[in-house]
């Protein structure tokens, strides 16, 4: 019989899953999958699971946030041959879904967990750590751990976030970075930076569909460099809305496997939403079609 392990965050999304817990395991038994039931007990829990026991299971399914999905990659990119990953949404933002067409409902997503298409995709590494979809810094990122619930339903919202800044009284101030990509290196003080591996973050789209592909072995990065008055900012903002990134002086996005940001001052990044430490020589990766994950339609 094959095997499936359920690793679930008790505490997402208000602890939703709870009422739900039976008719998913009943979706995974109808399936042909004897099942192992493991909820999270605690901060990176999910990764010391899955790294421990994924290797003797046919599948791993995870239900939780952005949070619980990163650290359950995590685990799993520690073993040699990571099986299939299903994933439920069950958090507050759940960006990372939306990429993969997963339904709405919780009965629904487990049984496209079981049933879906597997598709491997890229994942990132950030110096020592994992993250599925997004690595980034700059204004009101830290809003992401310190506040996080207000946070998470706006962030991704690149509008929101330099909107936001306009009305601060005044001009956020930047940080001094030399960026090393695939294309050369660039120079500036820059107030906020993505990278990225989706189609939209927090349903903000900073590429075109065109342009993105969750297994092609690229990132799509987006650095903001610092303005001399509120007429940039706003030029910035509308730059990214529009997606003409060529045409703004303040705004530099482009491919690349991997790049390196190296800050004149610890510099706080945020992965998947949460903190990610404030080192000043981040090295980031891309993981070439390193998880295999169930894609709904």
């Amino acid at each position: 019989m094959k095997r499936l392990l359920f690793i679930y965050n008790p505490q997402a999304g208000k602890g939703a899953i709870k009422s739900h817990l039976a008719n998913v395991v009943d979706t995974f038994t109808k399936a042909g999958y004897l099942v192992t039931v493991w909820p999270t007990q605690g901060k990176a829990d999910a990764t010391r699971v899955a790294a421990r026991q994924g290797w003797w299971y046919d599948r791993i399914v995870c239900c939780g946030g952005d949070g619980t999905l990163s650290e359950t990659v995590s685990g799993l990119l520690t073993l040699d041959a990571p099986p299939v990953l299903g994933y439920i949404p069950a958090g507050t933002t759940n960006d990372f879904s939306k990429n993969l067409g997963l339904p709405r409902g919780m009965e629904k997503a487990a049984a496209v967990a079981v049933e879906g298409t597997p598709r491997p995709c890229d994942m990132g590494r950030f110096n020592d750590r994992t993250f599925v979809y997004v690595a980034a810094f700059g204004v009101f990122t830290d809003v992401s751990y310190d506040t996080p619930q207000e946070f998470k339903s706006a962030f991704g919202h690149l509008a929101y976030v330099l909107e936001g800044a306009t009305k601060l009284g005044g001009l956020v101030r930047g940080c001094h970075l030399t960026v090393e990509h695939d294309g050369g290196s660039l120079e500036g003080d820059f107030i906020y930076g993505m990278v990225t591996n989706t189609n939209s973050v927090g349903g903000f789209k900073l590429f075109g569909s065109e342009q993105v592909s969750l297994d092609d072995g690229v990132f799509e990065v987006v650095l903001v460099r610092q303005p001399r008055n509120v007429a940039d900012l706003q030029d910035a903002l509308v730059t990214l809305v529009r997606q003409n990134h060529e045409e703004s002086r303040l705004v530099e996005a482009f491919h690349t496997s991997r790049l390196t940001v190296t800050a004149d001052e610890p510099l706080p990044w945020t992965l998947d939403g949460e903190y990610g430490g404030d080192p000043q020589v981040a090295k980031i990766e891309n993981r070439c079609k390193a998880i295999t994950l169930v894609w709904g339609k």
